[in-house]
């Protein structure tokens, strides 16, 4: 449980650096990331290296006793590499290019851009690399962030059709693959096919999700490329990046395979991502000011999950932030509560972001652990408690790794590709479905892995897939073996990997082992809500509703009130057949989680619990106190049983 901080020497007189490591030290900070938007600083012109300023600040912080992520700075390329190359910038959907003047101004698809990439993390890996204070380095900044990926430039077209050439080796497998009989689409070289973009209504699906598919690939090329340079010239050195909240547009999966992170970061900001989010307006008034009591923590889930149990937040909000429609002041005490969250969901360090607000440029609106003129924000004073805290606690200076859970949520990026090509109705999220189904295990005071479909489940009691657009053979498979309780939501099985429609119908290969079809689906509008009743907990379906035929011995467990099933079972498998009011969700994964042996506990309301290690913690997301869940001989290790609003304790079992 180490805290760190984001800083940007470049940003400050050199005659602050010492007295800035020396009070990060004093606040209880370990860790340091520098670098990652300081291109122009440490390559001025081209070829020429300005490394000084950057020496002097590493040993500053080193100095001091702290450690350093080193950032490689390729997020924002300079104007002179921009102006010497000016096909490096991307195209977006529309056919324009994003110009110079912000950050993230490259395409990912230039082999030029690639080139200098190299070029200068190799140059800082060979200066930087087997220096003892850097124990870590993260590549570029939040790859895909402003909608910067996908890129519609001539370089990725033309990577684009390599890509399609080692996927299908003929245009005849890709033209019957994508079923490009249909209106003419055919084609008769893979050089003649376009980018899915500026079409007069909408492209082909198999098409768009190919390109889904390959830009996914291209991101996390574009990371390996660096990767290499490090595991060369940084062989000690933990390698990441930082990943963002509720963020889709790369598989991260496939990202972090074959050694290519040690940890998975990500950058956590519970205000804002509940405000961007698809929210209930009346969900996002209540968690105004503390965030939503799911939202982070579906991360640290997800995200422990992607780094094979190693997780960090590389940033973490520490105040106000500038990016959401409306930007409120924190909760007093959520500052303190989301570092503990995030370490009693197994995170390994917390850093903020930042260490002093900057008064200049993009970002001046967006707090730090410290105001303007240095002082310590209201966020800086939380942080400075939640380290005395630690350090003067065994059981949490200490803390363990978390077991497994017995509770696994398997999430599929692929499958949120294909719902967003065809969403078939507005409202319809997968991502937000997911979410759904994950805050409901949560108010049931469970524990929950988020998992790759392709992920061993075997250890699992209950696994959870919310939706699963395309199933296979292996996942069957699993179940067929697996003693677990398994629950899927709608829209399972519907495609192929080719985004057809299963010719046995929907849900597939699932129909093995739950024998149903899908004969016909719908969207609904708001003022279409069939009704229903599990366990005499009242509700409707929402956004999206199955016509459903039970085969062979399929038991029907709950029907909408127009008699179409709404809850089917055969044996271990549970079929939701459609979008259910959060309440029915919650009822549903109650039920299983009762046939898998598992004791649940509803959760007042902003009320979240987590275990790590022998402990468990609890948190207060709501604006009155609360009682913990706590056994009457429990010892304390931090807090006290009855919870004030934006506060955290901690227990040991007697």
């Amino acid at each position: 449980m180490q805290l760190g901080v984001c800083y940007y020497p470049e940003q400050w007189p050199r005659t602050m650096w010492a007295d800035d490591a020396q009070r990060m030290v004093e606040l209880g900070i370990t860790h340091v990331r520098i670098a990652e938007f300081a291109w122009s600083r440490m390559e001025p012109r081209a070829g020429e290296f300005a490394w000084q300023w950057l020496d002097e600040a590493v040993e500053a912080l080193a100095n001091a006793g702290l450690k350093l992520v080193l950032g490689t700075p390729t997020a924002s390329p300079p104007k002179w590499l921009v102006d010497a190359y000016p096909d490096v910038l991307p195209v977006r959907h529309d056919g324009t290019r994003w110009n110079f003047g912000s950050r993230r101004h490259y395409d990912i698809s230039s082999n030029t851009y690639r080139r200098e990439c190299v070029r200068i993390v190799a140059a800082m890996a060979q200066r930087y690399g087997r220096h003892p204070s850097i124990v870590a380095w993260q590549t570029d900044n939040e790859l895909g962030c402003h909608d910067t990926v996908p890129s519609y430039s001539d370089a990725a077209l033309k990577r684009f059709h390599a890509w399609l050439r080692q996927r299908y080796e003929t245009v005849d497998a890709l033209n019957d693959a994508w079923g490009n009989v249909f209106w003419s689409m055919e084609y008769p070289s893979f050089d003649a096919i376009g980018l899915p973009n500026l079409t007069p209504t909408d492209a082909n699906p198999s098409h768009l999700l190919d390109f889904r598919r390959f830009m996914s690939d291209e991101v996390a090329s574009f990371h390996r490329e660096q990767i290499d340079v490090l595991r060369e010239h940084a062989p000690n050195a933990d390698l990441l990046h930082n990943f963002m909240g509720f963020f889709t547009t790369f598989d991260h999966y496939r990202f972090a395979a074959d050694n290519a992170i040690d940890v998975a970061a990500w950058d956590s900001y519970p205000i804002a991502r509940t405000e961007t989010i698809a929210l209930p307006d009346e969900q996002k008034a209540r968690f105004a000011r503390t965030g939503h009591p799911d939202v982070s923590a579906f991360d640290h889930d997800r995200y422990r999950g992607v780094g094979a149990g190693r997780f960090w937040v590389m940033e973490q909000q520490a105040g106000p932030v500038n990016w959401a429609s409306w930007n409120p002041v924190p909760a007093q005490g959520m500052v303190r509560l989301w570092a503990y969250e995030a370490f009693a969901h197994g995170a390994e360090l917390v850093s903020y972001f930042r260490w002093r607000q900057c008064p200049y440029a993009q970002e001046q609106m967006h707090s730090g652990l410290n105001l303007p003129n240095s002082e310590l924000s209201p966020g800086g004073l939380e942080v400075r408690q939640a380290a005395r805290e630690i350090a003067n606690s065994t059981a949490l200076s200490t803390l363990a790794a978390p077991a497994r859970s017995a509770v696994a949520l398997v999430f599929d990026y692929e499958t949120q590709w294909m719902f967003e090509i065809q969403r078939h109705g507005k409202s319809f999220d997968y991502q937000t479905l997911a979410f759904d189904y994950y805050a409901s295990l949560r108010e049931l005071g469970l524990d929950v892995d988020i998992v790759s479909s392709r992920a061993d489940l075997s250890a699992y009691r209950l696994v959870v897939v919310p939706s699963l657009a395309v199933i296979d053979d292996a996942l069957v498979a699993q179940i067929s073996r697996s003693t677990a309780q398994w629950v899927f939501g709608p829209r399972s099985g519907s495609k192929t990997s080719t985004f057809a429609i299963p010719g046995n119908l929907p849900p597939g290969a699932l129909q093995r082992v739950l024998p149903i079809q899908v004969l016909e689906v719908e969207t609904l509008r708001p003022t279409l809500t069939p009704a229903l009743a599990i366990d005499d907990m009242q509700g409707s379906a929402l956004h999206w509703r199955e016509h459903v035929r039970a085969n062979g011995e399929t038991r029907v467990a709950a029907r909408f009130d127009d008699a179409w099933p709404a809850l089917l079972m055969h044996g271990n498998v549970r079929y939701v057949a459609g979008w259910l009011s959060h309440e029915l969700h919650r009822t549903v994964l109650r039920q299983a989680a009762r046939d898998a042996r598992l004791d649940t506990q509803l959760l007042v309301d902003g009320l979240r619990i987590r275990r790590r290690g022998g402990l468990t913690f609890a948190f207060n997301f709501s604006a009155q106190p609360v009682q913990v869940p706590a056994p009457a001989k429990a010892t304390f290790v931090l807090g006290e049983p009855r919870l004030k609003s934006g506060d955290v304790c901690v227990w040991q079992d007697a």
